[in-house]
């Protein structure tokens, strides 16, 4: 394998490498796919304003999230059925976010359970949960994901249908019958049944709970004591909202834009929430991130911290564990020569002025133009 020298590299190796169906199921967005490649086009609107002759030769990445210390502000979302990618699944990629000493969040449609990942070794982690029809079900994920340890629940609420994902319907994609979602074992939502379109799609059409509402969010504060994180956050409205309910945590996030086509990208979207939030609880922000100077414009935007999707199956597939621990060293040598670059020592060093956007610098330019 030639060098990687940068986390988008991985993409086409696992192209190569996985079958058709997988591939498509892990690349695909929804429909046209146009927020799919807004996710990444739009951090090349936001611009730099770097300051110069400060001392950088002590650069500090470190931050607390939710009250737990991590290396650096770079997290690992949830992704599904990650053994389709390689054989260790969501054991490397703990045991990878557990070397570089940051979050790894593992979701709820896993193919290793919260159990089996827990045994993997010590290690800071969320689960992400969907809410299904039998309350039953929910209550029983998320006790279990408490007794294994997890911190915090990613409650993810754009998904009370399935987006239209053209790709798996083309390949009629199910999941391999030699894998499992391991969380749901003796819950009778083990195995998905196959359908003239998706089996994915029978699968979330007959279980996520379509009459989902901010009631449910105040519902979960009942049967735990975990902080909850809303992710799928895109407005200010729904920011306030997210508040009012309770919502320890945002994740300003379009489901790596495979449910609604022609959204936002989440960084465009991200100030919105932000400035809804009011300090009140962290916002975090996934989609689209590839560089540290992604990492650093979504912070210069007010994120708490980025959580990496893609990037992570990609790797995997590549090369397995090591694949995803450079991925994420990576992105943290880039971060760290982006900080340097705009004379910021520190996180809380990044702030607003450092960037401006395609659109002020326009502004900026017109206006000097006039004098």
């Amino acid at each position: 394998m030639a060098e990687v020298t940068n986390v988008t590299e991985y993409q086409a190796i696992a192209k190569e490498k996985l079958p058709k169906m997988v591939y498509d199921y892990y690349a695909s967005g929804a429909e046209d796919q146009w927020t799919l490649a807004e996710n990444r086009n739009a951090f090349s609107r936001i611009l730099f304003r770097p300051r110069i002759l400060i001392d950088v030769s002590k650069i500090d990445m470190t931050t607390t999230v939710l009250g737990f210390k991590i290396s650096m502000p770079i997290m690992i979302a949830p992704s599904a059925m990650q053994k389709m990618a390689h054989p260790e699944g969501e054991y490397a990629t703990a045991r990878a976010a557990s070397a570089a000493g940051t979050i790894m969040t593992l979701s709820s449609w896993a193919t290793s359970s919260v159990e089996e990942v827990a045994s993997t070794g010590p290690g800071i982690r969320f689960f992400q949960l969907y809410v299904y029809k039998d309350r039953n079900v929910v209550a029983q994920l998320v006790r279990r994901a408490e007794k294994a340890g997890f911190k915090a629940i990613a409650l993810t609420v754009d998904t009370p249908r399935l987006g239209r994902r053209e790709a798996d319907i083309k390949n009629r994609f199910v999941l391999p019958p030699y894998l499992t979602l391991k969380n749901f074992e003796g819950l009778d939502l083990g195995k998905m049944d196959e359908a003239q379109d998706s089996g994915l799609a029978s699968y979330v059409a007959g279980q996520i709970d379509r009459t989902l509402s901010w009631k449910d969010v105040e519902w979960l504060q009942t049967i735990t004591s975990l902080p909850i994180l809303v992710k799928g956050v895109m407005t200010a409205e729904d920011t306030r909202l997210a508040l009012q309910h309770g919502a320890a945590g945002i994740i300003v996030s379009n489901h790596g834009a495979r449910q609604l086509d022609y959204v936002s990208s989440t960084i465009m979207v991200l100030e919105e929430v932000v400035k809804a939030a009011q300090g009140q609880v962290p916002v975090f922000l996934d989609g689209g991130v590839r560089r540290g100077t992604d990492v650093f414009k979504a912070l210069a935007l007010g994120a708490a911290g980025i959580f990496i999707g893609r990037p992570v199956v990609f790797s995997l597939a590549a090369e397995g564990e090591a694949g995803v621990r450079k991925v994420l060293q990576m992105l943290r040598d880039e971060f760290e020569l982006t900080m340097a670059l705009n004379g910021c020592c520190s996180l809380r060093q990044i702030t607003r002025n450092h960037i401006m956007t395609e659109w002020e610098a326009t502004r900026t330019f017109a206006a000097n133009s006039r004098l």
